[in-house]
Formats: C-alpha cells, structure tokens, sequence
C-alpha cells in the first residue's frame, strides 16, 4: 500500500505559513493540520497568532484548541495526534496540509522518533542541578564525552541543553543517542512528504514580526494574558512563559511598562525566528519559496506533487 501524502508548510514566525496553508487547503480540497506548541492551547488566541474563526469556518484546523494552559504537551503527542488525523483524512479522501513553525513536531511526524528518547524529569532535572554546580557545566560535558565521543564531538561544552539531553537519553537506554539515531535512519518513513518552507529577506521579516507585535497589542493581548491571571493561571506556567506571555506577564505584574514589554516581545520573537531559520536550514528536504511572490510555482509544485 502506498504511503499517504502529506503537504508541510513551515518557516519562520510571520512569514505567512498560516495564509498559504488556508488558500492551498481551500484550492485542493485539503485540511489543516496544526504544528504550532502553542495553539493547542485553549484561551490563548492573540498570542499565538491563531486562525480566526472566520478562517476556521473556511477550512477544518485540527489540533487547535485541544488542552488547557496548564496541560503539556509534547512532540511524541502531537506526533500520535496528527496521525489518527491523517489517517481519517486518507480515508475520506481528503488531503493533509500540516503548517506550523515548531520544528521538532514535524520531524517527529514526518521521520519519527528516536526509540528510547522519551523525557525523563527525573534524570534531567538532576542533570540541570548538577550543571549549576562550580564546574558542574564542564563535568557534564566530559562524562558524555566518556560515553558518547560522537556526539559530544558536535556538540559545544556549554551547550549544556544538549549534553544534558544526550546524557539523559544515556541514562535511560545505556545507549548513546548517537547510535540511536543511526539506528533510526534506516527505518522506513511513514509518509511522502512535500516540505515547502517560506522565507524573505531578513529585514523584511523583522518588519513583519514588528507589525504583528503591534497588531497583537491593539487587538488586546494584555487583556488576554490579563484574563488568564484572573482565571488563575500561574505565570510559572511553561505556556505562560511563551514569546508573548511573558513579557506580557512581567508587565502587569509591575516589572516593566507597555512599551518596554512590547520591545522585549519583538526583540525575543526576532531572536526565535533565527533560530527557527537555523533549524529549518538544517533540512536539506524543504524547497524553499516566498509568499506571496511565488505563489504559482508553490502551487505547481503542490499540483505536481499530489497529482502524481
């Protein structure tokens, strides 16, 4: 049996994912799939630049809306979620556009997970413990260089997210996650997959992330994180501590004022395009294309994807 196919559209913050996945759904006669960490969330609209309900009523989104702030979620999840979608989609015929920025979800989707690589709370936060120790950062890094040169060859000494990952899945397998994840290469993938990712020059994009700002706070994202203090939300939370909320948060609770939250919240969503662009430019699969300049070869190559 053939595998299905499925349309990825990805890239930074504000390069225009969500208006291309909309007119591509409405023009093939497709369904969108969610790969956002954070409009998942319920009550959490503004912030997360979700669709609006107008949009919503255009196209069938899935994925939006489904926890409460307080609830987690996770890349072995939405992986899970998104395929009991796909799977409904293929049945029905219908066709499968997964649009989103957050990277590890749509490698999790489209090649799967490392076996093994589930987060242990326990072992990372002994981890995170033992790194803010005098030393602490360069003892990890030597332990993984011990048990897993290959990796730690790659990896920066104060890189510490990742030493304590790599450590981490050590820990839980007694295998280096560098062989795990040659072991995981030869496995088959799931699905055919078109990844077409948006990009523009970089200070075009900056532009756009500030109008977005902008336009978030006229629209009323103070009140919005207001109303999730009120509803007792703790600003502890790992959602609100997301770009946006934040900064958002800080300001109502006497640590800065309006216009300092604002620049704090284009300069941090600035920070996380580059490293969304770093991310993404790391995968040699994505045709890469500017929206709407390239909208006809975007759709001919779609066209030409799901045709044949």
């Amino acid at each position: 049996m053939d595998r299905p196919k499925i349309l990825v559209i990805t890239g930074p913050t504000a390069s225009g994912k969500s208006a291309l996945a909309l007119e591509v759904a409405r023009h093939f006669g497709g369904e969108i799939i969610n790969a956002d960490s954070m409009q998942v969330y319920k009550y959490m609209d503004i912030g997360t630049a979700k669709p609006s309900a107008e949009e919503r009523k255009l196209v069938e989104h899935h994925l939006i809306d489904i926890l409460y702030p307080d609830e987690t979620f996770s890349a072995a999840l939405f992986r899970e979620e998104a395929q009991g979608v796909i799977a409904r989609l293929q049945r029905e015929g219908k066709r499968a556009v997964v649009a989103g920025g957050t990277g590890l979800y749509i490698k999790a989707l489209t090649s799967g997970l490392i076996k093994g690589g589930e987060v242990d709370d326990t072992i990372r936060g002994r981890l995170q413990l033992e790194a803010q120790s005098k030393e602490g950062r360069q003892h990890l890094y030597q332990r993984l260089s011990e048990v897993d040169p290959i990796t730690a060859s790659k990896l920066h000494p104060h890189d510490t997210y990742r030493v304590i990952r790599a450590l981490e899945v050590y820990e839980r397998t007694g295998h280096p996650i560098s062989a795990l994840r040659r072991e995981h290469l030869f496995q088959e993938q799931p699905y055919k997959v078109l990844k077409i990712g948006l990009i523009m020059e970089r200070k075009e994009l900056y532009r756009r992330i500030d109008q977005r700002v902008d336009e978030m706070i006229q629209r009323g994202l103070k009140d919005e994180v207001r109303r999730l203090l009120e509803m007792g939300y703790s600003p502890s939370l790992k959602t609100m501590q997301a770009l946006g909320y934040k900064q958002m948060v800080e300001h109502l609770l006497g640590g800065c004022d309006l216009s300092e939250a604002v620049r704090r919240i284009k300069r941090d969503t600035r920070r996380y395009a580059k490293r969304q662009i770093t991310w993404f430019g790391a995968d040699a699969q994505i045709h890469w294309a500017e929206y709407p300049k390239d909208k006809d070869a975007i759709f001919r190559m779609i066209e030409g994807f799901w045709e044949n």
